[in-house]
């Protein structure tokens, strides 16, 4: 019996009443202001982020689940998923980088494991943040030459992982290995254990300082309440959809940030084209229509990720009640494609549309427009459309979900998509 994702009331153990949106972006707000000044800079001299993840640290930004009772501000998940989304106009790089830590804290919040509630929870409000390291080159997701061993009456990790998103920023990273009888489980380590190497070599061309490049992991011992058997954010049934609604709204946000700054780019413009139909660029209606479609498609995108954080925080509430079926978690899925599809080719288009308001002045780098449609671009490349597209074909056509969990990542691999 496949059961409705409808609106289920269902308290947590931890549960307060949330705050309002509007008290989270009056407090946030300044913080989302103070990373977009520096971002243009930021990106056109490759400088990673430490100063913008300290200072959303140091607000309580990343501990916005972390429920009141252990210190943090108890937001809802679809209001954390509507923060990251301002987050990701003010910095797209910063919302995929720490989409690690985000998935990590969500499954703490909404898993039954108190115990690691109680450890962990308490950590994360003190500023601690998770990174990943699950990738790596010439695998198939799911599979990991990375092995954590007994030697000499320790346990150590051993292996080299791709694709660590966020690990320079964390003070946690989560490693994927398989142990020497072939199990699969997951590791807690510090970035100052002895034997861990993180490296800058990301070089895409695209979110450039999601610090996605690759740690080595050494004959780093780890102490046994580290090791964790459980299947991580794929032991809540939401995961891959929560996962994947952590990209989109950070596409979104590449949206809103092409819309503030083509209207700012035509609002500062003095000079007009010799064969414009307008008095100045902002009366050119020309550009009026250009500037009008952007608007229109961002309001689309928004109301899409409206609906993606509903559906998955009415999701989450099913599943804490237990009664999240497997036909429903597959129909979320596919409405997670649905809204890929769409929220990525927009907002390619609209950062494509952004130089339409403009001359050859849109093209200097000191403007950095061209970040997003880059970046746009980068964030896309994740579970390619044209598969997503195709499964959500089948679906709709036959009636029959794919069979293979969708891969979800770099933060939760569950096997291919094709």
């Amino acid at each position: 019996m496949t059961i409705s994702l409808e609106r289920t009331a269902v308290v947590h153990p931890d549960a307060a009443p949330a705050p309002t949106t509007q008290a989270l972006l009056e407090r946030f707000t300044p913080v989302f202001e103070a990373i977009a000044a520096t971002a243009i800079h930021s990106e056109a001299t490759r400088t990673l982020a430490h100063e913008a993840i300290a200072l959303l640290k140091a607000s309580g930004f990343t501990a916005i689940r972390v429920p009141v009772a252990f210190g943090g501000a108890g937001a809802t998940l679809a209001q954390s998923l509507q923060l990251l989304r301002e987050l990701g106009a003010a910095d797209s790089n910063l919302v995929q980088a720490l989409r690690a830590h985000f998935t990590t804290v969500e499954t703490l919040v909404s898993g039954t494991d108190t115990a690691a509630r109680q450890r962990w929870l308490p950590r994360v409000v003190a500023g601690d943040v998770f990174g990943n390291a699950t990738t790596e080159k010439g695998n198939k997701p799911g599979t990991n030459s990375t092995l954590l061993t007994e030697e000499a009456g320790r346990t150590v990790l051993n292996g080299t992982k791709y694709y660590s998103t966020g690990s320079l920023y964390a003070d946690w990273i989560k490693v994927s290995a398989d142990t020497a009888a072939g199990d699969s489980v997951r590791v807690s380590v510090h970035r100052n254990d002895p034997g861990v190497e993180l490296l800058d070599d990301w070089d895409g061309f695209g979110q450039r300082l999601t610090a996605s490049g690759t740690t080595r992991f050494t004959n780093v011992e780890v102490a046994p309440e580290n090791i964790d058997v459980s299947s991580g954010v794929e032991g809540i049934g939401f995961g891959a959809a929560y996962v994947q609604g952590i990209l989109l709204v950070a596409l979104g946000g590449i949206a809103r940030a092409v819309r503030r700054e083509a209207i700012a780019y035509v609002q500062g413009r003095e000079r007009t084209f010799s064969h414009g139909v307008g008095e100045s660029a902002q009366r050119d209606p020309l550009i009026q229509e250009v500037v009008g479609r952007i608007s229109s498609t961002v309001f689309a995108i928004d109301a899409v990720l409206d609906a993606v954080g509903s559906r998955i925080q009415d999701a989450a509430a099913l599943s804490a009640a237990g009664i999240l079926d497997a036909e429903s978690t597959a129909e979320l899925d596919t409405e997670l494609s649905e809204a890929q599809i769409f929220v990525v080719e927009q907002t390619l288009d609209v950062a494509n549309r952004l130089f339409e308001v403009g001359g050859a002045s849109a093209a200097s780098e000191t403007r950095g427009l061209d970040r997003h449609w880059r970046n746009a671009r980068v964030l896309g490349q994740h579970n390619p459309v044209i598969y997503r597209a195709r499964a959500v074909g089948q679906q709709r056509l036959t009636g029959d979900h794919l069979t293979t969990p969708i891969y979800v990542g770099t933060s939760t691999p569950k096997g291919t998509n094709t």
